[in-house]
């Protein structure tokens, strides 16, 4: 006979989730108690029945989020286990701050309810600050797999102060993620800072993140507050992290490390009380190996990992953003518009290599100059330029037609160099001279791709700005910028 370790009261007008849940839970050696709606769980938990709660959200007499505030005043030690098929990123910060212990989105897997369970009736319960952040402001969009685990990870995250590092490629959302950690969080009554590494000249960032004090450099004329002074009671967001140099990072690494800093020319230590939130599109392991950044920093930041997927790897939320997108461009005055399914399977089979900006931008474009109320997929292929419906697949077709060009460039090359050498040494190494025969040629091509945008062909040649623009004026590059 199994044991039983607790009972489980389970809520869902769905008679059918009800008996699979049962049983998973009954399997796993727990009672089980159910309720079809939420004025019959009410009366379980009144009736001190449970020692957890498992519930749907939509109930057809009463919405879980209103019920559970009652159930926590009522019996705040029993743990609140909420699932729904409203898979959005308010669904599962409402379950936190209604004090929920774990959302889970619909379908999930069963073995993970049973992991959820064990644990929950092992750990301690305490209640959840409310937020009052602004609930029909939607910060996130998406309901995919990969989106929904962004979420779970980010409602656990608001009450706590752990400092998080996001990783992703540009255009995937990254201070978005930072500002909603921090409006829906603990610090939302403090300011949210942030600076990005790769936007100030390197000799400047000690000076912007911990300020200065007057006369501490030439042109210091007075004392200047810095960032972390800016950000105290609140969060600072550190984006692109990796483009921090290495003095920068040693004054960082003490301020995670006890919690204090100096200003540049400053003596005194500066106790501070600010949440750090750091991201990066740089692979930050890689810039350990070659000596471009710290472990011991890296291991402060990495607390807590948060991987945002690039669009393509979440295509069917597109849809979604589009949606979020053409709503947003009304309420500024432009007209209403919408895609028909064909627009949406065309942007769906996108590879979006710009991210959710590069759709955002799309979505403004159409909503501002297309001249019809319904977009067609004929639009969205003049838009972006799409051949054919298999043009997905042409990158393939043009990497092996690019490596045969590039591989007869070489084979010419070499002959020319060893009929013009022989066996002699040459005035400069091979290596050098190739690189400059096609360096130049590189940068002129995708500053031409990007339009003359500096700051996009940086993040797509895996340059740091300043290195770029120092490439543009030593190959005597001419920048031609575009409007489209």
């Amino acid at each position: 006979m199994i044991q039983k370790t607790g009972t489980i009261l389970v809520a869902d007008d769905d008679a059918a989730i009800r008996t699979v849940v049962g049983q998973a839970l009954t399997r796993a050696g727990y009672e089980v108690k159910t309720a079809s709606n939420a004025a019959a769980l009410w009366k379980l938990v009144q009736g001190g029945e449970g020692d957890l709660i498992v519930t749907d959200v939509m109930m057809p007499d009463e919405n879980a989020f209103d019920l559970i505030p009652r159930i926590r005043k009522l019996r705040p030690q029993v743990p609140i286990v909420v699932m729904s098929a409203q898979n959005t990123f308010m669904t599962a910060i409402r379950a936190s701050e209604r004090g929920a212990y774990e959302y889970l989105p619909k379908p999930f897997d069963l073995s993970e309810l049973t992991t959820i369970v064990g644990r929950a009736l092992a750990e301690p319960q305490a209640l959840a600050e409310p937020s009052d952040a602004p609930l029909d402001e939607i910060p996130l969009v998406g309901r995919s797999p990969a989106m929904q685990e962004i979420y779970r990870t980010l409602a656990r995250l608001m009450h706590i102060d752990l400092t998080v590092l996001i990783n992703g490629e540009s255009g995937t959302g990254k201070e978005l993620v930072a500002r909603a950690l921090h409006d829906f969080g603990k610090r939302k009554n403090g300011p949210f800072v942030a600076i990005n590494m790769a936007a100030i000249p390197r000799d400047l960032i000690e000076s912007e993140l911990f300020g200065h004090e007057k006369g501490a450099f030439t042109g210091a004329n007075q004392r200047s507050v810095g960032r972390f002074e800016q950000a105290e009671g609140g969060t600072l967001f550190l984006d692109e992290i990796g483009d921090m140099p290495m003095e920068a990072q040693t004054r960082l690494l003490r301020v995670l490390q006890q919690g204090e800093y100096t200003t540049v020319g400053g003596r005194t230590p500066i106790k501070t009380n600010v949440r750090i939130v750091a991201a990066t599109n740089k692979d930050l392991r890689g810039l350990i190996q070659t000596g471009l950044f710290r472990e011991d920093l890296y291991f402060r930041l990495n607390v807590v990992p948060l991987r945002l997927p690039p669009l393509r790897e979440r295509a069917a939320d597109v849809p979604d953003l589009a949606r979020h997108f053409f709503l947003q461009a009304e309420k500024e005055g432009l007209s209403r518009k919408q895609l028909d399914p064909g627009a949406q399977e065309r942007l769906k089979a996108y590879a979006w290599p710009g991210n959710i900006r590069e759709l955002e931008n799309l979505i403004r474009r159409l909503a501002a100059l297309h001249p019809h109320d319904v977009v067609t997929a004929q639009a969205i292929d003049a838009e972006l330029d799409i051949k054919t419906p298999m043009a997905a697949a042409a990158p393939a077709a043009h990497a092996v037609s690019n490596a045969t060009t590039i591989t007869s460039f070489m084979e010419g090359y070499l002959a020319q160099y060893f009929a013009s050498y022989g066996e002699s040494l040459p005035p400069e190494g091979l290596y050098d001279r190739i690189l400059e025969e096609v360096e130049a040629p590189l940068v002129n091509a995708v500053l031409a791709a990007t339009r003359g945008n500096q700051i996009k062909a940086a993040d797509l040649l895996g340059l740091n700005r300043n290195t770029l623009r120092k490439k543009i004026k030593d190959l005597e590059i001419r920048v031609i910028r575009s409007i489209r």
